[in-house]
């Protein structure tokens, strides 16, 4: 199986052809795939391009725990730069198709940066999905291990549980990250950011990602702790969001769409041995 490796701020993502899987991927040869010992080290697999009826290229997104996920800004990122170095995009703006809906893309600076306009923020519930009755869902209590947590509820094609704090750390993401994923108030589970707001036009997040883990930066992360914060009035309507693996830009207009601007890097490319994608490890 051939494969690009590129990384977006330390989160690292594979690209492979759909050519590469002529049956729905399996999660077992996801996972083999993935992981950090076993196999080629990545926070997930993109494949594409697909056809599209909608947009220029389609694209599915496989988190490392082999489910699927609706939409990855950093993912996202990573498809523009692999198809920059394919020669399938110029720097004209296009368009993807993924199951979080359709974004516009832009490929800057020979490929080092990529613009993405990732869509409409909803904070409605249904939309996320969060239990209860419908409603914005905006500083509710949250129980988690005996302790209360402020949440507010996003999705920007995917779920978002953004929990604001004094101080964003490693520490909380991973203590407290996998079990808000799993509550029971997230039927389709949530990535989880905690957000800490330094001033109108600045803030930091730590990151716990749905079907990944802790995770070094996340573009679809840092738009939905950008809105929040937008929409409780604490910034401005551009925001940079600092990240344990560097910055990316966020633009919010009046009615809640959302531009991310951020790097990419290319890391290497290669091939899978069948025998990697075959084995099965505990």
């Amino acid at each position: 199986m051939k494969f690009r490796k590129y990384h977006a701020l330390g989160n690292v993502y594979l690209v492979v052809s759909p050519d590469e899987f002529p049956d729905e991927p399996a999660v077992l040869k996801i996972k083999n795939i993935c992981h950090s010992h076993y196999g080629v080290a990545s926070d997930g697999v993109l494949i594409g391009p697909f056809e599209s009826d909608v947009a220029n290229f389609g694209l599915r997104i496989f988190n490392p725990d082999g489910s699927e996920a609706e939409k990855s800004g950093n993912g996202l990122r990573i498809f523009c730069r692999a198809l920059w170095d394919l020669g399938l995009v110029k720097d004209q703006e296009f368009t993807i198709e993924t199951l979080g809906g359709v974004v516009k893309a832009q490929v800057l600076e020979k490929g080092k940066r990529v613009n993405v306009e990732m869509g409409q923020v909803s904070f409605n519930s249904q939309d996320i999905p969060i239990w209860g009755d419908p409603r914005e869902v905006l500083l509710e209590e949250l129980n988690v291990m005996g302790m209360q947590h402020f949440y507010s509820g996003v999705t920007i094609g995917n779920p978002h549980c953004v929990i604001l704090t004094d101080e964003a750390t490693e520490t909380k993401a991973k203590e407290f990250g996998p079990l808000i994923e799993h509550h029971p108030n997230f039927p389709n589970r949530t990535n989880v950011q905690f957000v800490q707001v330094i001033d109108r036009h600045r803030i930091a997040i730590q990151i716990w990602e749905r079907g990944a883990g802790y995770t070094l930066a996340s573009g679809s992360s840092s738009c939905a702790a950008a809105a929040v914060a937008y929409k409780l009035g604490l910034c401005d309507a551009r925001i940079e969001v600092m990240m344990p693996g560097g910055q990316i830009d966020i633009e919010i207009s009046h009615d809640f769409r959302i531009s991310m601007n951020g790097s990419v890097t290319s890391v290497c490319h290669g091939e899978i041995d069948e025998e990697c994608l075959a084995q099965v490890f505990h």
